[in-house]
């Protein structure tokens, strides 16, 4: 390898590095955005001179498909798609890494810790593929997204990818015996099918993070397979974050990775409490206008209902509204509010909403106690005082936004629908709470609106 491309990719994976680090922090984001598009920019052309390269053509043919593909899917695709999109990028990572360990397999036949890693590859690449194109159909709902389960589930689940596994200990003994190359791709198929389609939507944050992990350690191994030393490092720096982020999930969720990928959890509850008619107070916008304009401190909890409505810039109206009258706005974001890790940081970024005015969970929740009023926007489970109080809720445990102790709680939302967790909002029935039923976008228009009406 010549030292051209030894220095590109010595600079590409301090980039990777430092990108992963700008990224950990709002402020600091779109720097880390631009330093791994430049890394990466460097690994792809450091790789096109390497000597081993056979033919530019079909290179540049993959390039112009998928850039015909890639750009009108980053500037088309609506807010609430962005997480269906993601799931559809480490579906395509996954199988890319796949299909490069199926093509090494036929070609060399590898023997040893060479075949070892190309099984790792082509088991994870696989499994991640059709795992993430299942979790892509829950998030566009083209399957249900509660969990589809069955009889005896996990031990043909665990069954299943013992089978796979001991076909890839196999390969790695005997990799001449190409007969079982295809059944130990059928099965990682397969199983990462059965993987996914159990587990609910409210589990899709943690699931998209896990996905990326084991697309990250996919493409590690591959470079272990193939001898590319960048690959091995990108592939670990994305396997480690992935799994270090479902761990925050997890935790933030209260749960453990056995009860998110084998628990069921997310199908609807029925109780006496929720099929009984719970009465409810609603206000126009008029009166949740009055309540604003006399506050002095706000809390906005954002949830995917605002991603649906493509609420966010209205919000970024009334923030302007109320902070030139002199209020206090801040934004509470839970780690799993909406349908991807950092799904609310994004919407609002893209609002332009200051990054000083978002707050993490652990950094808001003691301000509720002083806040006059918390305005709740599409969202469900992350605000349910029942996983603080009722040791029978399936959410019991879970870390939440204190929204239950502001002065007064509005919250935007359509209907009464249970959220992700299928469970009643025990906020809704709370006498300083406010229902502002209708579209998010709408309201908060409705809202700016009567805001000025109340000064003019």
């Amino acid at each position: 390898m010549s030292a051209w491309v030894q220095a590109s990719y010595l600079l590409s994976a301090a980039l990777f590095i430092l990108a992963l680090k700008w990224m950990s922090a709002p402020s600091t984001a779109r720097r880390g955005v631009l330093a791994g598009e430049v890394g990466m920019l460097l690994a792809i052309v450091g790789t096109l001179v390497r000597h081993d390269v056979v033919d530019y053509q079909w290179i540049l043919i993959a390039f112009l498909v998928g850039s015909a593909i890639g750009v009108p899917l980053a500037y088309l695709m609506p807010m609430t798609a962005v997480p269906q999109r993601t799931a559809l990028s480490h579906a395509f990572g996954a199988l890319a890494a796949a299909l490069i360990g199926t093509a090494e397999y036929y070609r060399h036949t590898p023997h040893g810790f060479v075949m070892g890693a190309l099984v790792l590859e082509t088991l994870l690449g696989f499994l991640t593929f059709t795992g993430s194109l299942m979790a892509f159909g829950k998030l566009q709902e083209i399957l249900p997204t509660r969990p589809i389960v069955y009889r005896n589930q996990n031990i043909i689940n665990l069954t299943l990818f013992g089978a796979a596994a001991a076909l890839g200990v196999a390969l790695v003994i005997w990799p001449e015996q190409t007969w079982m190359f295809p059944v130990f791709t059928g099965l990682a198929l397969l199983f990462g099918v059965l993987l996914i389609i159990p587990i609910g939507g409210a589990d899709m944050p943690t699931v998209i993070a896990l996905l990326n992990s084991y697309a990250g350690l996919s493409a590690a191994a591959m470079g272990f397979a193939i001898d590319n030393k960048l690959l091995i490092i990108a592939g670990a720096l994305d396997g480690s974050s992935g799994f270090i982020l479902s761990i925050i999930m997890c935790r933030a969720m209260n749960r453990s990775f056995t009860n998110v990928l084998f628990g069921a959890f997310g199908q609807v509850q029925v109780s006496a409490a929720q099929t009984e008619k719970r009465p409810v107070r609603s206000a126009t916008p008029e009166e949740a206008a009055e309540i604003l304009d006399s506050a002095r401190l706000v809390i906005v909890v954002p949830g995917y209902g605002l991603a649906v409505a493509q609420a966010q810039h209205k919000l970024r109206e009334l923030y302007d509204t109320l902070t030139r009258r002199g209020v206090d706005v801040r934004f509470a974001i839970h780690p799993v509010a909406g349908r991807m890790p950092g799904h609310m940081n994004v919407l609002l970024a893209e609002a332009e909403i200051p990054y000083d005015k978002l707050f993490e969970m652990e950094e808001i929740n003691s301000d509720f106690g002083q806040a006059d009023a918390a305005l709740v926007i599409g969202a469900n489970d992350v605000t349910n005082p029942a996983a603080r109080n009722d040791k029978s809720s399936p959410i019991y445990g879970m870390p939440i936004l204190d929204v239950d102790r502001a002065r007064t709680v509005m919250v935007i939302k359509r209907g009464m629908s249970p959220g992700f967790a299928g469970i009643d909002n025990e906020l809704y029935y709370m006498n300083k709470t406010l229902m502002l039923f209708g579209d998010a976008k709408a309201f908060l228009s409705n809202l700016v609106k009567e805001l000025a009406a109340v000064r003019a």
